[in-house]
């Protein structure tokens, strides 16, 4: 997200990249010192010079720079010579990184053509936290995935168990091969470890135990995420939140959204694990994040895309997506981590607006967002470095080092406005909303709470006149289940869910009704008489009555309606043929709320995953954007050390 129309500022024509001197590149080869900065230099320095080879249209595993022995060639002398000036990089430095560049694509040609011939393919293996992390493994595409974590774990010893794989930003699934998973030659392989438990100095069959028992409880957890989403997808907003808590899908505001169900369900199960994921990310756990962050990518995608140009959820989980690959030191394995920060940047543009004035119009400022820019400018600064574009580098670090000398919170402020009531949280937003002004951010965060107090009695209200409606309803004799459809297709009006359900016939029989026993039920022939009563014909009594399970208020209500002739319809349904498409798709309209269960031990399980998922939404509805910014203060200062920009 840059700044929805905000422009770059131009720093200058010349950055140089640390200390210019011989010293510095000559340590990228030698002894010890920072391994961290040294280790980025390098990779900086290699990305420099290949965009020179790339620019030049040199390829350096063919001849002249490789001979047939695949030995370097004479001309290399000349490239050291001319990129070493270019750069301003010492010769020896210069020979050795051109070295690596060629030695390394000859080794990525050679296994293009084993992979014609043998059919093995090469994967590049990006191993947890480890120096050389990059890794190149041979195997056949045929093989599970199961036995490519096996393989992997062994090769690299690592605990199988407590590995994940993630290739084509998608967790690998064990039981399928890694063809049916579209996953091809050179492609890239994450490998995320669960952090070691401090039982290390134990037997490792210990160990092994217990990181047994570590991941099979994030995979059951994983899978009471899901169960509780699902639930909570299908509960629908008539509910009372205090016996049966459900998911709202609300604008910036705090006002309900209506969406489709449908869309809902998927929007839900993306806004869902978005907070699951976010939750772990909190706690600086990473490495369980991403699989969480990756799903909701998935079912983001399942919406449509005019839904996604209206809320901003979908851009800052991009964000999270590639600050959890980077905070992992496993950016490279994210082929599209640029053209992410890019669909974040037009999504916010397209949501807060070009100068972000649907933001100020809707929010009365932009303050709070401000934190959403800083971490994309800093993402798409390190994407630059690491790609050896300096001066971009330079450009948009120093952009978000800009916002956080802006964004940055004096703590003595928030004690004041804590010594008044309001938390931390509040105070951190409502400062930024508001430039610093103590005064102020006190009057916003009073104002919002009365706001929020006054939107949720309203919302409160509309949910007790939906019951109420459906009570209404059902006192008339129709299901809950033909209520809450009718009222859905008719924007809650009573007296047109009552004519919907008239000119519905087929929501009168429930989905799981028995035709066999509808057929069987013995009607009493007072029921008959008083129908007949009324003025129709015994045959259509006797049908509407065992139809409607003797209910004469319906019974008599749908003869009436259809001129004393029950719809077909229903008359096929009560003859046990199958339900009409009419009718078949009349009960997709809602799908009954989820979370009931013939079994008391189910639903103490669901009720548990739900409890889970509810546990990780935050109460405050901008909690997205209340970072502390202390990661981003340390990564600026890194950054910055590696790029110099000169005053004027």
């Amino acid at each position: 997200m840059t700044g929805g129309g905000t422009e770059c500022r131009a720093l200058g024509d010349t950055v140089v990249f640390g200390q210019r001197s011989d010293s510095l590149t000559s340590e990228l080869f030698s002894g010890p010192t920072d391994s961290v900065i040294l280790m980025a230099q390098k990779k900086y320095l290699i990305a420099k010079l290949t965009s020179c080879l790339r620019e030049d249209k040199i390829q350096l595993w063919k001849p002249p720079y490789t001979n047939d022995k695949k030995e370097a060639g004479k001309e290399m002398k000349e490239l050291v010579q001319k990129y070493s000036a270019r750069l301003n990089i010492n010769e020896n430095d210069t020979e050795n990184m051109l070295e690596e560049i060629r030695c390394k694509a000859i080794e990525r040609g050679t296994g293009n053509e084993n992979f014609k011939v043998t059919g093995i393919a090469r994967l590049d293996i990006y191993l947890p936290r480890r120096k050389s992390r990059k890794i190149p493994l041979e195997t056949s595409l045929f093989i599970t995935g199961k036995e490519l974590r096996s393989q992997i774990a062994q090769e690299y010893a690592l605990q199988e168990n407590a590995v994940k794989i993630i290739i084509n930003k998608k967790q690998l699934d064990l039981g399928k091969t890694l063809e049916d998973q579209g996953v091809t030659h050179n492609a890239k392989v994450m490998v995320l470890q669960l952090e070691q438990s401090d039982e290390e100095t134990k037997r490792k069959v210990q160990e092994e135990e217990l990181q047994c028992k570590k991941e099979k409880e994030i995979n059951d957890k994983m899978q009471r995420t899901k169960k509780g989403l699902e639930i909570l997808a299908q509960r629908e907003e008539y509910l009372d939140p205090d016996s049966a808590p459900y998911l709202d899908i609300a604008n910036q505001t705090g006002r309900s959204i209506k969406i489709p169900p449908q869309a809902k369900k998927a929007l839900v199960l993306a806004m869902g694990y978005h907070e699951k994921g976010r939750a772990l990310m909190k706690k600086k756990e990473y490495e369980i994040a991403l699989p969480y962050l990756l799903d909701a990518d998935k079912h983001f995608c399942e919406c449509s895309t005019e839904l996604l140009n209206t809320v901003d959820n979908y851009a800052v989980l991009q964000l999270d997506i590639v600050w959890c690959y980077f905070r992992l030191e496993q950016l490279d394995c994210l082929d599209d981590a640029e053209k992410k920060l890019s669909t974040a940047h037009r999504c916010f543009q397209r949501c807060y607006g070009e100068n972000h004035e649907r933001l100020i119009d809707i929010k009365g400022s932009y303050g709070r967002e401000k934190v959403l820019f800083l971490r994309l400018y800093l993402l798409q600064g390190i994407g630059h470095y690491h790609s050896g574009r300096e001066k971009e580098a330079a450009e948009y670090i120093q952009k978000a080092s800009s916002l956080y000398e802006e964004l940055s919170i004096d703590p003595d402020k928030v004690d004041r406005l804590s010594l008044l009531g309001f938390s931390e949280q509040e105070a951190r937003l409502a400062l930024r909303a508001c430039h610093g002004n103590v005064e102020h951010a006190a009057n916003l965060i009073t104002n919002r709470r009365e706001e929020k107090a006054q939107i949720r009695r309203e919302e409160r209200a509309k949910r007790r006149q939906r019951l109420e409606d459906i009570n209404t309803l059902k006192s008339m004799g129709y299901s809950e289940r033909a209520a809450q459809i009718a009222l859905q297709n008719t924007q809650g009006n009573l007296d047109q869910a009552f004519k919907f359900i008239l000119d519905n016939p087929e929501l009168w029989i429930d989905d799981d009704e028995d035709s066999a026993a509808t057929d069987q039920f013995q009607v009493s022939p007072e029921s008959i008489e008083q129908l007949m009563y009324m003025g129709f014909s015994r045959e259509s009594a006797e049908q509407a009555l065992k139809v409607f399970k003797g209910n004469i208020h319906v019974a008599s209500q749908t003869l009436a309606h259809y001129g004393g002739v029950l719809p077909a319809s229903l008359v096929l349904s009560s003859e046990g043929s199958s339900p009409s498409e009419e009718s078949a798709s009349s009960r997709d309209l809602l799908t009954e709320s989820a979370g009931s269960s013939s079994s008391p031990t189910d639903e103490d399980m669901e009720t548990d995953a739900v409890n889970e998922i509810l546990e990780d939404i935050p109460e405050h509805e901008e909690d997205y954007l209340d970072l502390t910014l202390e990661e981003e203060e340390q990564i600026i200062h890194e950054y910055l050390s590696y790029i110099q920009v000169p005053q004027h």
